[in-house]
């Protein structure tokens, strides 16, 4: 081994030693620098899937509560229609039994009607019956022998 390459190398080494060495612990700090951003980092990113996740959540609850609301109102409307469906078709057999009471009752007057305009008509035909008995009587009183 040569001498004076030894003592280059030497002479080299300790020349690099104190920059080396501050070189060295810059890039320890810059990594040491990395690590805490990306640590930061993946903790932000930590942070904002849980709170996506939990607005996510309330989000799926809300509309959850309120398709559940709609579901209810739904079924209420439908239970409703039904009772609204009988209370009709209850109702038009109650109107067309009304409907067919008044018809018996005008067809009653009319035939009370046809009574009475009968019962009219037998009067008349007495009365007129009775006036030509009498005439017919006094008839007979007066061509009677005395």
């Amino acid at each position: 081994r040569p001498r004076g390459s030894r003592a280059a190398s030497s002479s080299s080494a300790s020349r690099r030693g104190p920059a080396a060495t501050m070189l060295s612990r810059l890039l320890k700090e810059h990594q040491a620098k990395q690590n805490e951003r990306k640590e930061l980092q993946e903790k932000r990113r930590r942070e904002a899937i849980t709170a996506a996740t939990c607005l996510t959540e309330a989000l799926v609850d809300h509309l959850n509560v309120g398709v559940a609301q709609a579901y209810m109102n739904q079924r209420k409307l439908d239970h409703e229609v039904k009772t609204l469906q009988v209370q009709a078709a209850q109702f038009a057999k109650q109107t067309g039994q009304w409907i067919g009471m008044v018809e018996n009752f005008n067809q009653a007057l009319k035939e009370i009607g046809d009574v009475e305009n009968w019962a009219r008509s037998i009067e008349l035909d007495m009365r007129t019956i009775a006036t030509a008995l009498e005439y017919v009587y006094k008839g007979q009183l007066q061509s009677a022998p005395s």
